[in-house]
């Protein structure tokens, strides 16, 4: 996918904007904390990874998935995993793992089912949006991860305001540090959003999503269709 200036520069300053407060942990928190937010790192890429997959099938080649079919597809995959762990694993420490912790917190079997179950509807939705954001949104997989930065900083407002004070430490309330990474987030998120929009009006979206086909690739698709023409003859 190819990209205006603008849109980098704002690409940049939500990066910049989150690695603000990790950063600022591995100072005040110590040494393992900054080994946490490598891992972290290691693990987004990974799974934004995952955006670009999910947004190729949707929208290029002639068989493409459908937003519920893709849905469905990767809940099932991660159903018979977690499924899977529960066999293996969970069973045979059932008891002090749930069982112990349940009639400790004082939690009914029906309370854990309907936690289970308003997760689950959730994650429901929670999965419909990404999809139908990767597939229809101008800068499909780009937006939605740029976007990813805009509710990872909106977690700080919300966890301060439930959790600062009674539960954790001083790392669940508010900072000015926490602050300024919001500031930057949404200003890039702005001017990334705003380069987007000009190019689309500019008549930058293809077919294909706004992504444009390696020369390379082209010339090597090009010339294997050439071959199967000759065998063809």
């Amino acid at each position: 996918r190819k990209m205006s200036i603008w849109q980098w520069m704002g690409i940049v300053l939500v990066f910049g904007g989150l690695t603000i407060t990790a950063w600022n942990a591995a100072v005040s928190l110590g040494p393992n904390v900054f080994n946490g937010s490598i891992l972290v790192i290691a693990g987004s890429a990974m799974h934004a990874l995952t955006y670009v997959l999910s947004e190729a099938i949707m929208t290029h080649e002639v068989e493409r998935l459908t937003i519920p079919q893709n849905c469905a597809v990767q809940g099932i995959v991660a159903c018979s995993a977690f499924a899977f762990w529960q066999v293996v694993y969970t069973r045979r420490h059932f008891t002090e793992l749930i069982q112990t912790p349940m009639n400790d917190a004082g939690t009914t079997t029906i309370q854990a089912i309907t936690i289970l179950f308003s997760f689950s509807l959730a994650n429901l939705v929670h999965a419909l949006s990404f999809f139908h954001t990767l597939k229809h949104f101008p800068g499909g997989a780009t937006s939605a991860g740029v976007m990813k930065g805009l509710q990872a900083v909106l977690v700080f407002v919300v966890t301060s305001w439930v959790f600062c004070g009674r539960s954790g430490g001083s790392e669940m309330c508010f900072t000015r540090l926490k602050f300024l990474s919001l500031i930057v987030v949404v200003t890039g998120l702005c001017i990334y959003g705003k380069a987007t929009e000009q190019r689309m009006q500019h008549g930058s979206k293809d077919g294909d999503g706004g992504y444009s086909r390696i020369e390379e690739e082209e010339k090597s698709s090009s010339s294997s269709r050439n071959d199967k023409n000759v065998q063809v003859v």
